[in-house]
């Protein structure tokens, strides 16, 4: 933020609108008749709700190369992940890494992924978690999976905590904030929040049970439950920093990402949103925010500028919740 006044803050950019809205009302003073007044306000209004409602947003992947013993192998995952990004005209999505995973085909999956253009990041060696793990552990995790991943094509100085967790103390949180920037590492936060892991799981089970299994049903219930979520995190932000911020999307390495991501990414369009790079998501103001409160459990960065501006109620989507999406995935998909 750069203005805050009394039930008002603004960014960089809406503040310079305000100015400009101000200047020209008084240029217009010095011109006859109302016209011109009215052309340079309706302008201005016309470019500041462009600006309120321009949607933006980064899809990233955490916990590649994971586990592929169902539906995909590890092979075909990736390179169906490729085609569907390919199709969607997805030029670069980031690939969140767990180093301890990079047996033989782990990592010629990371290499497939890289060499089609997308980015590789660090996401720890065993992807621990942090409020069980001492900060002298964690620290090595970091460093160890930086040296597995740091020489492949595409590789970025983002690491992501796992399950976005950054420590249940003062000292292991600002440990791992000091030993991120002695690395050269950026945090790569979240903004919007989901539980796409659990319906892979759902789906793994009922793909295998289920004789008539429908994968349009499937498809349907994907791109539904991540619309939601995605819709309900920008309005929270919108309520909170009074715009649509560059947003980042947490989704997995998983078989329904391979299957369905295009579907996704069609869903988003239609609705307006640009699908950016991370590096231009993280060019966002809130890239710069660090909250002082100590969260054990995170929801992502929207969730800790709603719970610094004193929301302490649906920091977590309603997807976010295993018995909620039990409850649809019956309904909707599959009862198996």
């Amino acid at each position: 933020m750069i203005l805050s006044l009394p039930g008002i803050n603004l960014t960089a950019f809406q503040a310079d609108f305000l100015i400009a809205h101000m200047y020209a009302k008084c240029y217009t003073k010095h011109l006859r008749g109302v016209k011109m007044t009215y052309i340079a306000i309706t302008l201005l209004i016309a470019l500041f709700s462009f600006q309120l409602s321009a949607k933006e947003i980064a899809i990233t992947f955490d916990d590649s190369p994971r586990f592929a013993t169902g539906y995909f192998s590890g092979q075909k995952r990736s390179t169906t992940l490729i085609k569907t990004l390919k199709r969607a005209g997805v030029k670069e999505v980031v690939f969140y890494s767990v180093s301890k995973n990079l047996d033989k085909e782990g990592v010629e999956r990371l290499n497939r992924y890289a060499n089609a253009g997308h980015a590789i990041a660090n996401h720890t060696h065993t992807h621990p978690n942090v409020n069980v793990t001492s900060l002298a552990d964690y620290k090595v995790n970091i460093s160890k999976a930086h040296d597995l991943l740091k020489d492949y094509n595409n590789f970025k100085l983002f690491f992501r905590f796992p399950f976005l967790r950054e420590g249940n103390d003062l000292k292991k949180r600002d440990g791992l904030r000091e030993h991120l920037k002695e690395l050269g590492y950026r945090n790569a936060y979240i903004t919007s929040n989901n539980y796409d892991w659990y319906i892979e799981s759902l789906f793994q089970r009922a793909v295998k049970k289920d004789p008539n299994f429908d994968m349009k049903k499937m498809k349907n219930f994907y791109v539904n439950v991540l619309m939601e979520s995605i819709r309900y995190y920008d309005e929270m932000a919108v309520k909170h920093l009074g715009r649509s911020p560059k947003h980042v999307l947490l989704l997995h390495e998983m078989d329904i990402s391979a299957l369905f991501i295009d579907d996704l990414v069609s869903a988003l369009k239609k609705e307006e949103w640009k699908i950016i790079s991370s590096d231009e998501a993280y060019t966002d103001d809130i890239a710069n925010y660090q909250t002082d409160r100590i969260m054990s459990y995170n929801p992502g960065r929207i969730g800790e500028i709603a719970r610094d501006k004193g929301q302490t109620q649906g920091l977590w989507h309603e997807t976010c919740n295993e018995s909620y999406l039990d409850k649809r995935f019956a309904k909707e998909v599959s009862k198996f």
